[in-house]
């Protein structure tokens, strides 16, 4: 149809068509063209995007990569040092060990260097004995010989005679081997003991005691004794009637006395009685005010200074009434002592003691605490200190070592554990070091002298000296007079008569000393 319309169409017709044709041919070719170059231009664009893509990727790559060797480089050095401290710890481990095994060795070369002794010296007697056995079988058998020659006896008798002369020297050679394997051993000890005691004395550091006197008021006129006593004496009365102490007024024109057995009653009149002087008004009314307010406080001081004792030695669990109980002893003194200073003082003793000696220092120190407790508890308990205070411990859940020790520090009753030995020496330190307990130089001469010449009078003495400011006496005695046996029989003797007829603080030791020398002067 396009042909037969070419036909149909006229010149300029033609004109036209051609127009048309090769103008859609020139579009067509330019619509090529146009893709081509779009398509070339995009295939260029995503060549670019691909290679962004591409380089963008392979840096995040390098960064990630460098985070991960960055990381793997920390943790290599982390474990690293590690490693390195745990070479050093180890080290130190074994330095210390090494330290330890070579400390050991030192203490086990020392022990068989003991030991060593001990068997040389055990070595040198065994061979002493052994001569003397041999020179007693000489003895026998030239005293065999001699009965054998002149003797008329029959050889029955010859037997018990040799074998009662032999029996005789034996038992003294073994006699005086035994004692001096006994006094070699008590040496041993003694010297062990001091070293113990010594060691736990250094380490306490104890101030010095006030004196314990009666309480002293001051007054500041004549006025304030006036209304102290009152209109016939109802104030004064009064007074001493709800304290139960009496009041000494006459004793100094600027001061009064008030005087009582018992401390905490004295202490209550003594607040009290301040009080009421600071307050200037002193009637019945006002005087049983006092008192109470004073009683209120003093039952309050009493439980502080019992939780200070038992914060400062660092003890727990400790009964509210044992409390209350062991507060009272602040207000009670010993021969100037007071008795809960001394009681810590005892514990830090009995702890040390026992922590030298490888026993539990918690016990020993509760017991320290806790031994003169029955000092503090009412007259309405009989019994002497020890027992009511062990009495009151196991009342309230103490244990049995504790109890047996407070019960047993005066020896009282028998010892079940070492914790009453122990008790017994820390309570003997605290009581006998130098100024711990007041007494006049009169008095103190005085007792020396009369101990001396308690000594001086039995038989046999020829010399008594009271040492150690009278905590020990030594006794010498003639050698002629006085045997071994004799000797011991004689220092018995003397401590029943010092228990007997003289008054004394703590202990005293009693020492015999019998010395025989025999000289010869060779020409």
């Amino acid at each position: 149809m396009f042909f037969l319309f070419i036909e149909n169409s006229s010149a300029d017709g033609m004109d036209t068509v051609w127009a048309i044709l090769f103008s859609a041919l020139l579009g067509a070719v330019f619509t090529a063209f146009l893709v081509w170059v779009l398509t070339t231009r995009s295939r260029k664009l995503d060549q670019e995007r691909s290679k962004a893509t591409l380089y963008y990727a392979s840096k995040e790559a390098e960064l990630t990569a460098r985070e991960i060797r960055n990381k793997a480089e920390l943790e290599i050095e982390k474990k690293w040092t590690e490693l390195r401290n745990t070479e050093t710890r180890t080290t130190l481990e074994l330095e210390q060990r090494q330290a330890e095994i070579e400390q050991q060795k030192k203490l086990l070369a020392e022990e068989q260097a003991a030991l060593d002794a001990k068997k040389e010296r055990f070595e040198h007697e065994s061979a002493s004995l052994r001569r003397g056995r041999q020179r007693v079988g000489r003895m026998i058998r030239t005293y065999r010989s001699l009965m054998e020659e002149v003797g008329k006896m029959s050889a029955e008798e010859i037997r018990t005679n040799l074998f009662a002369q032999v029996q005789q020297e034996c038992e003294d050679e073994i006699r005086h081997f035994r004692r001096e394997l006994l006094e070699r051993s008590d040496n041993e000890v003694e010297m062990e003991a001091r070293k113990i005691l010594i060691t736990a004395m250094q380490r306490v550091s104890s101030g010095p005691n006030s004196d314990a006197i009666a309480a002293m008021i001051d007054i500041s006129n004549a006025e304030m004794k006036g209304r102290i006593i009152g209109r016939e004496g109802r104030n004064i009365k009064c007074f001493e009637a709800t304290t139960g102490t009496t009041i000494m007024i006459d004793e100094s024109p600027d001061s009064l006395l008030i005087s009582c057995f018992d401390p905490v009653r004295r202490e209550v009149a003594k607040i009290a009685l301040e009080a009421l002087i600071a307050d200037g008004r002193i009637h019945p009314t006002s005087i049983e005010e006092a008192i109470s307010k004073a009683r209120e406080q003093v039952d309050a001081e009493v439980i502080r200074y019992g939780e200070e004792a038992i914060d400062q030695l660092g003890l727990t669990g400790v009964h509210h009434e044992i409390l209350t109980v062991l507060g009272r002893l602040k207000y009670r003194f010993s021969f100037n002592q007071n008795v809960l200073d001394h009681s810590i003082e005892v514990a830090f003793l009995s702890s040390m003691l026992a922590a030298e000696l490888g026993l539990d220092p918690v016990i020993a120190k509760r017991a320290g605490l806790f031994h003169d407790i029955g000092k503090a508890v009412d007259q309405e308990y009989e019994g002497s200190h020890a027992a009511i205070g062990a009495e009151l411990l196991r009342r309230h859940g103490e244990p049995q070592a504790i109890v047996n020790a407070v019960a047993a520090h005066h020896e009282e009753v028998p010892a079940e554990t070492p914790y009453a030995g122990l008790l017994i020496a820390a309570d003997t330190l605290s009581a006998t070091r130098p100024g711990v307990r007041a007494e006049t130089q009169k008095n103190y001469l005085l007792r020396l002298e009369r101990l001396e010449q308690l000594a001086s009078t039995l038989p046999g003495v020829e010399q008594a000296y009271a040492i150690q400011a009278g905590r020990e006496i030594r006794v010498i005695v003639s050698p002629d007079a006085i045997q071994d046996e004799d000797a011991r029989k004689l220092a018995r003797t003397i401590r029943m008569k010092i228990e007997e007829e003289l008054q004394y603080p703590s202990v005293i030791k009693v020492t015999v000393i019998r010395e025989q020398r025999f000289v010869e002067t060779a020409k």
